[in-house]
């Protein structure tokens, strides 16, 4: 009998065939149980054999292909970044040292309050530290993907901006930004065409994301009520989070974005809704002088900004396989992960306010 040739045995990879693999996503995996202590297998009623994942069978004799030890190898996005919503309760973050989070959490509400009760422009200096930081751990986040940032025009773009907000208000914010774009696609110029929009375009990215957002916490604290308007948007945000938080752990069941942030639940953002309109109330009545309804508006709104702007960095880091954007905080990963809810909301609130509480 002439044995079966190269190209018709089960799992070869001869003309006109490509390898069997399995697993998750793959084609063939439908068949296939995978065991810890076994490996891949047969599910019960399949029959014919089972390839080795990933691998053509070598030739009689051959050394198997050494296996990665699992503690060593590298860890895939969707294995660093969430579990599954089976295996932890909807908002929460597995992984986390919540005493640790809890600590630096404290920590950065004092200095807050601290620049903010003894000095305004102290303030000012918080916030532009805070944008500086920002911009490196979101430039080198990008690079991760192959996006390449210029990141001197960018940081002095921020400190330009940063001051012009303060000096210049919603104007000199604008014209700041308008003069980081332009220098951020021109310094780009000298590394030559290659990959130059889609560098010059993360760029610009940044310079919207961080500095210009920024921008509008320090148009908030301009006013003489500064303080008080700062407090609202912070203490709001703050809400979220915490509220978030609660309600997600104590009721959450169903998924808000698996697919973005499986730890986030309808009901942790009823939560968030719930508590951002308890704070908003209390402080835009009694420091800002705004109509009872105005703080129930003013909070739902940041209930969204602040829930929509932590979806929006959780899919810039699926995107880019990445875990955190930073080290930085012990519990929290880096800055830019503390100020994800931060950012956009620091936009809605100056416009919310400037109706709601105009000076």
């Amino acid at each position: 009998m002439t044995p079966p040739s190269a190209a018709d045995r089960p799992g070869s990879s001869g003309p006109g065939t490509e390898p069997l693999r399995f697993g998750a996503g793959g084609t063939g995996g439908a068949g296939v149980v995978h065991s810890p202590e076994t490996g891949p297998r047969p599910k019960d009623g399949d029959t014919g054999p089972v390839p080795i994942v990933g691998d053509r069978p070598g030739p009689p004799g051959a050394r198997p292909p050494e296996q990665v030890p699992t503690s060593t190898r590298a860890p895939l996005p969707d294995e660093v970044l969430d579990l599954p919503t089976t295996e932890r309760p909807a908002g929460g973050r597995a992984g986390r040292n919540l005493g640790a989070a809890i600590g630096v959490g404290l920590s950065l509400g004092a200095v807050i309050l601290a620049s903010l009760a003894i000095w305004r422009p102290a303030f000012l200096a918080v916030v532009t530290a805070a944008v500086l930081v920002g911009v490196v751990e979101l430039t080198r986040a990008l690079r991760a993907g192959g996006f390449r940032a210029p990141l001197v025009p960018l940081l002095i773009g921020a400190l330009a901006m940063m001051g012009l907000a303060w000096s210049r208000g919603p104007t000199g914010l604008v014209v700041g930004f308008l003069l980081t774009v332009l220098a951020v696609v021109l310094w780009r110029l000298a590394d030559g065409p290659a990959g130059y929009l889609r560098d010059a375009s993360a760029g610009v990215l940044v310079a919207i994301y961080v500095p210009l957002l920024a921008g509008f916490a320090v148009l908030l604290l301009v006013p003489d009520d500064g303080v008080a308007r700062v407090l609202a948007f912070i203490a709001t945000v703050v809400a979220s989070d915490v509220g978030g938080y609660a309600a997600g752990v104590t009721f959450g069941k169903h998924p808000m974005a698996p697919s973005i942030s499986p730890k986030k639940s309808w009901e942790g953002f009823a939560g968030s809704v719930t508590a951002c309109m308890i704070v908003a109330t209390l402080i835009l009545a009694l420091a800002l002088d705004a109509p009872w309804w105005g703080g129930l508006v003013f909070g739902a709104a940041i209930a969204l900004s602040a829930t929509i702007g932590d979806l929006g960095e959780s899919l810039i880091k699926r995107d880019l396989g990445i875990k955190d954007m930073g080290n930085l905080l012990p519990g929290h990963g880096g800055l830019m992960d503390r100020l994800d809810s931060l950012l956009p909301s620091a936009a809605l609130a100056y416009l919310l306010l400037s109706l709601l509480a105009p000076v």
